[in-house]
């Protein structure tokens, strides 16, 4: 990976996200949106989960709530979560393994730790994003897409390794099936190894789980838990203080403004407010065998 340096600022925005207590010790940083920034990208959501630590009987219960007007992306780095939605799918996901779920006219789904891992307890952490959907696909069919961690693609290089989640880069094509220009991977570098973040996409930002990255050619760096937004067009050359783990997320930003409200996102502030009567009067599709749910917020 070659050496690049540059004598202009190529950041063009740090967000530290405010850490969030969701209970029983379990807690979680939302990068986005932020007051600094709403997108970047079709990415409109992002929050890293964890690290928690589970005893023997407890667990995450996320009761069923609904969706529409995105996709999330549930990528985990330790543990384990059961997927259940609208649609029936049932769906363990455990590091390295990619949830895409499409929202779209409407999906309700629960997020829980299963009885076999909640008997033994355990760690838990990853991130969940979601991704606005382009106006033409807003409505499209609910749908849940399962991949396996050796589907995923990656390359390795001199101490770092980028595991393409989602989108296109470096070369690589990630079998998720998405609906716009995006970027999503995972990084890790070992201690100095580099990372050249050429400009394949307008929007680009790091998120940095462990350890602390600079970019070369400029003073200080970014530590654990900070979104580092880049300037459009800025090539820009990583590199870890230390061992590193960045998570890379970018694209075509969207043209039209994003509405969002709780889980709910579209580009008609209308289409929001219907959402909030469906789920009020229990319209949305039920998630089989579930009999609790969240309240719409007043």
């Amino acid at each position: 990976m070659s050496v690049l340096s540059t004598e202009v600022d190529p950041v063009d925005l740090v967000i530290l996200p405010p850490v969030r207590d969701l209970g029983d010790g379990f807690h979680v940083r939302r990068a986005l949106p932020s007051a600094q920034r709403r997108m970047v990208g079709p990415f409109i959501f992002f929050d890293q989960m964890g690290e928690a630590v589970f005893r023997s009987g407890e667990g995450l219960d996320v009761r069923p709530h609904p969706h529409i007007g995105l996709a999330t992306l549930t990528y985990l780095l330790e543990g384990e979560i059961l997927h259940r939605d609208s649609l029936g799918s049932v769906q363990p996901i455990r590091p390295g393994e990619v949830n895409w779920m499409t929202a779209g006219r409407g999906i309700v789904h629960s997020e829980r730790t299963s009885p076999e891992v909640r008997a033994s307890g355990g760690a838990l952490f990853g991130l969940q994003t979601w991704i606005a959907l382009p106006k033409h696909a807003e409505e499209t069919a609910p749908g849940f897409a399962h991949h396996k961690a050796d589907t995923i693609p990656s390359i390795e290089d001199a101490g770092t390794k980028l595991t393409l989640v989602a989108g296109t880069s470096d070369g690589l094509v990630s079998p998720v099936n998405t609906f716009s220009d995006m970027l999503y991977a995972d990084i890790v570098m070992q201690d100095r190894a580099r990372y050249q973040l050429r400009a394949e996409h307008l929007e680009r930002a790091i998120y940095v789980v462990t350890g602390e990255v600079e970019v070369v050619g400029q003073s200080g760096g970014f530590a654990v838990g900070k979104l580092v937004v880049f300037k459009p067009g800025a090539e820009i050359l990583l590199r870890a203080k230390g061992e590193v783990r960045l998570m890379l997320l970018g694209g075509e930003p969207l043209p039209e403004k994003r509405h969002i409200f709780w889980n709910f996102v579209s580009s008609n502030a209308e289409r929001i407010e219907q959402a909030k009567s469906d789920w009020k009067a229990g319209r949305f599709a039920k998630v089989p065998e579930e009999h609790e749910f969240i309240p719409l917020p007043e």
